[in-house]
């Protein structure tokens, strides 16, 4: 019966999460004691333990454990994401963000595109598909650094909202120029509509879900399943996303808004009992927690650190024109166009240095590697240098570059003369 390959597959998902969460146990509080973003050591973890080093986990070799740990690792993030922004704040900046999830992409793409043609000599649709990967931010890269650094709303709730939206986007000029590539077609009205079939199923599963469990939960007469609320929240997560993926919508756009619904249910006359609540509120901090950590220790475990090697230097030329020159286009053109958020310099340039890279370009890859594309070796290799890079370099300064730049929240900014 163990040698079954069910038995076999369960018992390596049982080792992989036994070995991940040890592991974030372990670096979670070196991380507190260090005063670094958790997610870095996690990811240089996955490093070590993985096949290109010591072979303890290699997730390579069973593809299902590996998209269940980054699906819904990622979806619980987001969703939790979402409940940490306010929908007063996001009306005040509904247009950077916008742009940002929309035109910044293209931007991102385009500009990595044209340098990545020349660096590697690539065809302009590979080059221009390679662009497209990396162009959208992480929410689940992102989302844990803020929870670390208390960055001003405005900011935070801008950046973290792009990042949400943006997958969609990103997703579909991914699949776009494969259908280029491999079957030479290309229809404007067709990636028009995918787009926004994508969005407005996303976004309507999320609302429907987010609010329809959250009444459930509440103190409304037919909310009576509020001391159940914990167990609610994987729900609301679980069922967001399967119903936007069955009309195929973003399935992490749905549990962006299912989170949003839930954080702002006061909005909406909804309140959920206090012990609930904080019941609810420990329960989802454990499993964000856990699913903080299985995500970057697997993208670590993911790093072909051969195919790094062989690309190394024109790999990392593409991440720093992603981010010193696409980063600081996208943000000078999307908040340009917002006069009401009234952004200062100092606030658009903290914005250019936040994008980091991490789940959803890594499983856009990971497709591209299965498909052996022309190119796909290189594809790969410029990913995780981006995903490497933004994560070490970003992630590790983010506070550094917040205090500099004076976008820091007060109470932060007190705490950290204190320190000095």
């Amino acid at each position: 019966m163990e040698n079954t390959i069910e038995a076999i597959a369960t018992n390596n998902l049982i080792f992989i999460f036994a070995i991940i969460a040890t592991t974030g146990i372990v670096l979670g509080r070196l991380s507190e004691i260090l005063k670094i973003p958790d997610v870095i050591l996690y990811l240089i973890a996955g490093i070590i333990i993985g096949p290109s080093m010591l072979k303890i986990i290699s997730v390579q070799a069973y593809p299902i454990e590996n998209n269940l740990i980054l699906t819904f690792g990622s979806a619980f993030i987001l969703y939790e994401g979402g409940k940490e922004i306010n929908l007063r704040v996001l009306n005040k900046v509904k247009i950077s963000v916008g742009m940002l999830a929309s035109i910044g992409v293209v931007i991102s793409a385009f500009v990595v595109g044209i340098v990545s043609s020349k660096i590697f000599g690539l065809p302009l649709m590979t080059a221009l598909l390679l662009g497209s990967v990396i162009a959208s931010t992480d929410p689940a890269a992102l989302i844990p650094v803020f929870k670390q650094v208390t960055i001003k709303e405005k900011i935070k709730q801008t950046v973290v909202s792009e990042s949400a939206f943006n997958d969609a986007v990103g997703a579909i000029l991914v699949s776009t120029l494969l259908g280029v590539i491999s079957k030479g077609e290309f229809s404007t009205m067709k990636s028009l509509e995918e787009l926004l079939i994508s969005t407005l199923v996303g976004v309507g599963s999320g609302a429907l879900i987010g609010y329809v469990l959250t009444v459930l939960v509440s103190e409304k007469r037919i909310g009576i399943f509020h001391s159940y609320a914990p167990i609610m929240s994987i729900l609301k997560v679980a069922l967001a996303y399967e119903l936007a993926i069955l009309f195929h919508g973003s399935g992490y756009m749905a549990v962006f808004i299912a989170g949003l619904i839930s954080g702002n249910k006061k909005l909406f006359g909804l309140w959920i009992p206090e012990a609930d609540f904080n019941s609810e509120h420990c329960f989802s901090e454990s499993i964000s927690s856990l699913a903080r950590m299985a995500i970057f220790v697997v993208l670590g475990a993911q790093v072909n650190l051969e195919a790094l090697s062989k690309y190394w230097l024109q790999s990392l030329s593409i991440v720093l024109v992603l981010m010193f020159v696409a980063r600081p286009l996208v943000v000078l053109i999307s908040t340009a166009f917002d006069k009401n958020a009234k952004w200062t310099f100092k606030e658009k340039l903290f914005m250019m240095w936040v994008r980091e890279t991490g789940v959803i370009p890594a499983a856009l890859s990971g497709i591209i590697v299965s498909m052996k594309l022309p190119g796909y070796e290189i594809i790969s290799s410029v990913v995780f240098m981006t995903i490497l890079i933004t994560l070490i370099v970003q992630a590790s300064t983010t506070k550094l570059v917040a205090k500099k730049l004076d976008v820091l929240e007060e109470d932060d900014i007190v705490i950290l003369k204190e320190l000095a």
